[in-house]
Protein backbone atom coordinates (compact mmCIF):
# COMPACT_ATOMS: atom_id res chain seq x y z
CA UNK A 1 0.00 0.00 0.00
CA UNK A 2 1.47 3.51 -0.59
CA UNK A 3 1.96 5.73 2.09
CA UNK A 4 -0.54 8.82 1.93
CA UNK A 5 1.63 12.18 1.96
CA UNK A 6 -0.02 13.59 5.42
CA UNK A 7 1.43 16.55 5.28
CA UNK A 8 -0.90 18.34 2.71
CA UNK A 9 -3.17 20.83 3.92
CA UNK A 10 -6.05 22.93 2.63
CA UNK A 11 -7.94 25.82 3.48
CA UNK A 12 -12.02 25.39 3.01
CA UNK A 13 -13.73 28.30 2.99
CA UNK A 14 -17.24 28.13 5.13
CA UNK A 15 -19.85 30.35 6.04
CA UNK A 16 -17.91 31.33 9.59
CA UNK A 17 -14.48 31.68 7.53
CA UNK A 18 -11.56 29.66 6.28
CA UNK A 19 -10.82 26.32 7.87
CA UNK A 20 -7.40 24.76 7.28
CA UNK A 21 -7.69 20.88 7.74
CA UNK A 22 -4.77 17.92 7.01
CA UNK A 23 -5.80 15.41 4.16
CA UNK A 24 -5.61 12.42 5.73
CA UNK A 25 -7.20 10.09 2.56
CA UNK A 26 -9.16 10.18 -0.51
CA UNK A 27 -11.42 7.61 -1.80
CA UNK A 28 -13.99 7.35 -4.93
CA UNK A 29 -17.08 4.98 -4.29
CA UNK A 30 -19.87 5.06 -7.06
CA UNK A 31 -18.56 8.05 -8.68
CA UNK A 32 -18.26 10.12 -6.09
CA UNK A 33 -15.42 11.57 -4.69
CA UNK A 34 -14.46 11.73 -0.74
CA UNK A 35 -11.56 12.73 1.46
CA UNK A 36 -10.69 12.42 5.39
CA UNK A 37 -9.79 15.39 6.61
CA UNK A 38 -8.34 16.17 10.41
CA UNK A 39 -7.41 18.89 12.49
CA UNK A 40 -3.65 17.16 12.83
CA UNK A 41 -1.68 15.14 10.87
CA UNK A 42 -0.86 12.04 12.99
CA UNK A 43 -2.19 10.63 16.31
CA UNK A 44 -5.68 11.86 17.86
CA UNK A 45 -7.31 14.24 15.87
CA UNK A 46 -10.99 15.11 15.34
CA UNK A 47 -11.74 14.31 11.59
CA UNK A 48 -14.27 14.58 9.13
CA UNK A 49 -15.61 13.22 5.52
CA UNK A 50 -16.46 14.99 3.07
CA UNK A 51 -17.95 14.31 -0.13
CA UNK A 52 -17.36 16.22 -4.00
CA UNK A 53 -20.95 17.57 -4.40
CA UNK A 54 -19.96 19.97 -7.19
CA UNK A 55 -21.38 19.33 -10.94
CA UNK A 56 -19.14 16.71 -12.95
CA UNK A 57 -18.15 20.13 -15.29
CA UNK A 58 -17.08 21.90 -12.50
CA UNK A 59 -13.19 22.88 -12.44
CA UNK A 60 -13.13 23.03 -8.74
CA UNK A 61 -14.57 20.84 -5.67
CA UNK A 62 -17.31 21.84 -3.43
CA UNK A 63 -17.17 19.92 -0.39
CA UNK A 64 -19.84 18.98 2.46
CA UNK A 65 -19.66 16.80 5.33
CA UNK A 66 -21.20 13.55 4.95
CA UNK A 67 -23.99 13.54 7.62
CA UNK A 68 -26.02 10.21 5.86
CA UNK A 69 -25.35 7.55 8.83
CA UNK A 70 -25.41 4.52 6.26
CA UNK A 71 -23.10 6.54 3.77
CA UNK A 72 -20.84 7.54 6.20
CA UNK A 73 -20.52 3.68 7.76
CA UNK A 74 -19.56 3.05 4.57
CA UNK A 75 -17.30 5.64 3.52
CA UNK A 76 -15.30 5.22 6.89
CA UNK A 77 -15.05 1.10 6.30
CA UNK A 78 -13.28 1.99 3.51
CA UNK A 79 -10.80 4.69 5.11
CA UNK A 80 -10.47 2.14 7.96
CA UNK A 81 -9.82 -0.74 5.56
CA UNK A 82 -7.49 1.69 3.65
CA UNK A 83 -5.66 3.15 6.39
CA UNK A 84 -5.00 0.00 7.89
CA UNK A 85 -4.42 0.69 11.41
CA UNK A 86 -6.60 3.86 11.87
CA UNK A 87 -9.92 4.15 13.82
CA UNK A 88 -12.74 5.92 12.44
CA UNK A 89 -15.28 6.35 15.58
CA UNK A 90 -18.78 8.42 14.40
Amino acid sequence: MEEKDQDQKITFETQDGAVSMYVIDETRINGCNYILVADAPKGDAECLILKDVAPPDSKESIYEEVLDDDELDIVAGMFEESLGDTDIVG
